[in-house]
């Protein structure tokens, strides 16, 4: 998988974002932050960022912060594919210093590709029905 960020690999629309806020499969929180995620069915996982001005008050931290977290994303994306994955942000987490900050979403990856519920065993009986033997 290319270690991109592209168009395809966000949230854009809000539809995304309610859909993972609304049934999340996979809730880890970190410190001064929440991630939930949700599977997605497809190859690549999806990040949303939810940083307010509450939570951050500086743009130039809500900004760092962003760029933290879309890097971090990028560089652990492998182990998280098929995950719509939405950071909240909560207050004090533009205190954190960066290098603690990156060091804490390599541990919140690692818990999250963890988190995922096994999948369902998919047995192919050709079109026989248990229901005719």
């Amino acid at each position: 998988m290319s270690q991109d960020f592209s168009r395809e690999k966000r949230l854009l629309t809000p539809r995304h974002f309610k859909a993972v806020f609304d049934s999340p499969t996979g809730k880890v929180p970190g410190k001064n932050l929440l991630l939930l995620a949700r599977n997605n069915d497809l190859d690549h996982p999806r990040l949303g960022l939810v940083i307010g001005k509450k939570s951050v008050k500086l743009s130039v931290e809500r900004n760092r912060l962003k760029r933290l977290m879309r890097e971090s994303f990028r560089h652990h994306q492998d182990n998280l594919v098929g995950w719509d994955i939405v950071i909240v942000a909560r207050k004090g987490l533009g205190d954190v210093e960066s290098p603690e900050l990156i060091q804490h979403f390599g541990k919140l990856w690692k818990r999250l590709a963890r988190s995922r519920p096994a999948p369902e065993a998919k047995t192919e009986t050709a079109g026989v029905d248990s229901t005719d033997a």
